[in-house]
C-alpha cells in the first residue's frame, strides 16, 4: 500500500505528520514516489486563518483528484471545526487534532475493508498530551519534540484555542528520556515545538516552566544542539535568559510572536504586552546572546488599524532590528472574536500594507546577512549538491561551503559573503 501525506500550517502539524509517518511505515506502508498514484491520501490541515482553511480545502480537492479512487483521509484543525467540509469534499476518514494513530488505524482499515471512519472530539476535555514517537521519518539530521499541545490565550484573531484545547505538556523526565535516544540515534538538534511552548508546565504538578524541560533535554543529550520554536515574549525574563545560556546548548535564534508594532492594535488582538515590554524582551536577549537572530511575526490589516497604526507598526519593526519576518495580511477566521469587529480594513488594504512591511523586513534581513560576514559561525550540515553543502547557522541563516561529506556534522564555518539568501564560506579546522 502507498500513501501520500501532505501538511499544512506549523511545525506542530510537521511533527504529527512525521509520526503519522511512522505509524504507516509499521503496518507496511510505502510512502508514493513523485507521481505515482496512491492507496491513501491524508491531508493534514490548517484553520489558523480563513487563508488556511482556503489552502486545506484546495489541497485536499487536488490530491483527491490527482489520486482516483485512494482512501481520502483529513485531520487536523480545519476538520476538527468543520468536518461536515471534509466530508463533503469526499473524505471517507475524519479526525480532527488529535489521536493521529487512530487515523492511521483507520485509514487501514479503509484501505482494507472500506470502512468509513468519523471521529471529532471535544477539545477542552483533552487532559493529557498525546505521546508520539519523536525523530524524522528521513533520518534528518535535526528532530522536532512536541514538548506541549493547546492554548488558553484566546488572542480575538485565532481560532486555535478551539481546536486544540486546553494546556498539555510532556513531564520534563520525560522530555529528557526522548532526547537522550535521538542523541544516541545520532541526531545533531533538536527542535522543542509546542503550540504555545511559553505556557509549557502550568498543567503539570509542581509547575515547571519552558526552562526546566530545557534544562532537562540540555542534561541528556550532550550531542545535540537545542532549538526553540515560536516564543510568546512574557516567557522572557533574567532568570530565564540566566538559566538558557548556562546550558550551552541554545541555539541563538528566538522566533518572537509579535503581530503587531502597535499598542493599540495589541490590545484590540487580546495580546498580553505592548510594544515597550516587548521591546525590553529583545534587549534582554541581544544582551544574554549577542549576535542571536530575532525573528517574528506580523499581521498587517487588522479590524480598526488605521494608517497611523500601521505607521507604528513600520517604525517598531525598525527599532527591533529583526532578522527576518513572517508578514500576513489580516485573514478573517469566523468564529473569532476579531470577525464581527468594526472597521474591518478592505482586502486591498490589507494586502498594500503586508508588501510594505514585508519589503522592510526583506531589507532588515539583507542587513542582518551582511552583518554576519567576518564572523564564525557553528553550521549543522543538512545536504549536499554539485561539490557544495548547506546547512543552518545556529542563528537560523542558510550557510553554503565547498566540499562533501558533511551531512549531519556541525562545523564551524567562517562567514565571507552573502549571495542572495545564503551565507558563503569556509570550513574552519
Amino acid at each position: 500500500m502507498k500513501y501520500i501525506i501532505s501538511t499544512l500550517g506549523c511545525k506542530v502539524n510537521q511533527y504529527e505528520t512525521q509520526a503519522m509517518e511512522s505509524f504507516f511505515m509499521e503496518r507496511g506502508f510505502e510512502r508514493a514516489a513523485p507521481g505515482e498514484i496512491a492507496d491513501a491520501v491524508i491531508v493534514n490541515t490548517c484553520a489558523v486563518t480563513a487563508e488556511s482553511g482556503r489552502k486545506s480545502r484546495q489541497t485536499i480537492r487536488r490530491l483527491r483528484d490527482e489520486n482516483p479512487g485512494a482512501v481520502l483521509a483529513v485531520c487536523g484543525c480545519y476538520s476538527q471545526i468543520e468536518p461536515e467540509a471534509a466530508e463533503e469534499l469526499g473524505a471517507s476518514v475524519i479526525y480532527g487534532a488529535a489521536d493521529r494513530e487512530g487515523l492511521v488505524e483507520a485509514v487501514v482499515r479503509a484501505c482494507r475493508e472500506g470502512e468509513k471512519r468519523r471521529e471529532i472530539d471535544e477539545p477542552f476535555r483533552r487532559r493529557e498530551l498525546e505521546r508520539l514517537p519523536a525523530g524524522a521519518v528521513d533520518h534528518r539530521t535535526r528532530a522536532m519534540l512536541k514538548i506541549q499541545d493547546g492554548c488558553v490565550n484566546f488572542c480575538s484573531y485565532c481560532i486555535i484555542p478551539y481546536t486544540r484545547g486546553r494546556l498539555r505538556s510532556l513531564p520534563p523526565d520525560e522530555a529528557g528520556q526522548e532526547a537522550a535516544r535521538l542523541d544516541a540515534e545520532g541526531y545533531r538538534e533538536i527542535v522543542l515545538t509546542g503550540i504555545e511552548v511559553a505556557s509549557y508546565g502550568a498543567d503539570l504538578p509542581g509547575k515547571p516552566g519552558l526552562a526546566d524541560v530545557i534544562e532537562a533535554v540540555a542534561a541528556t543529550s550532550p550531542h545535540m544542539r537545542i532549538r526553540l520554536s515560536s516564543l510568546e515574549p512574557t516567557v522572557i525574563t533574567e532568570d530565564f535568559c540566566r538559566r538558557l545560556k548556562a546550558t550551552g546548548k541554545l541555539c541563538r535564534h528566538f522566533h518572537l510572536s509579535l503581530q503587531s508594532g502597535c499598542d493599540r492594535t495589541l490590545k484590540a488582538m487580546n495580546r498580553k504586552y505592548d510594544t515597550e515590554a516587548f521591546f525590553e524582551k529583545t534587549e534582554l536577549l541581544r544582551r544574554t546572546f549577542p549576535g542571536c537572530a530575532l525573528t517574528g511575526d506580523l499581521i498587517a490589516g487588522f479590524p480598526g488599524e488605521t494608517d497611523e497604526d500601521f505607521g507604528a507598526t513600520c517604525a517598531f519593526l525598525r527599532k527591533c532590528r529583526f532578522a527576518a519576518m513572517h508578514v500576513f495580511p489580516y485573514s478573517r477566521r469566523p468564529g473569532t472574536p476579531a470577525d464581527s469587529m468594526p472597521d474591518q480594513c478592505p482586502k486591498k488594504i490589507r494586502e498594500e500594507r503586508a508588501r510594505e512591511a514585508q519589503r522592510l523586513c526583506d531589507s532588515m534581513h539583507r542587513d542582518f546577512l551582511h552583518s554576519c560576514v567576518g564572523q564564525t559561525l557553528p553550521v549543522l550540515f543538512e545536504s549536499e549538491e554539485d561539490g557544495f553543502c548547506t546547512g543552518h547557522s545556529d542563528t537560523y541563516m542558510p550557510v553554503r561551503v565547498s566540499g562533501t561529506a558533511l551531512r549531519g556534522t556541525l562545523r564551524s564555518v567562517r562567514i565571507e559573503g552573502v549571495e542572495g539568501e545564503l551565507l558563503c564560506g569556509t570550513l574552519i579546522g
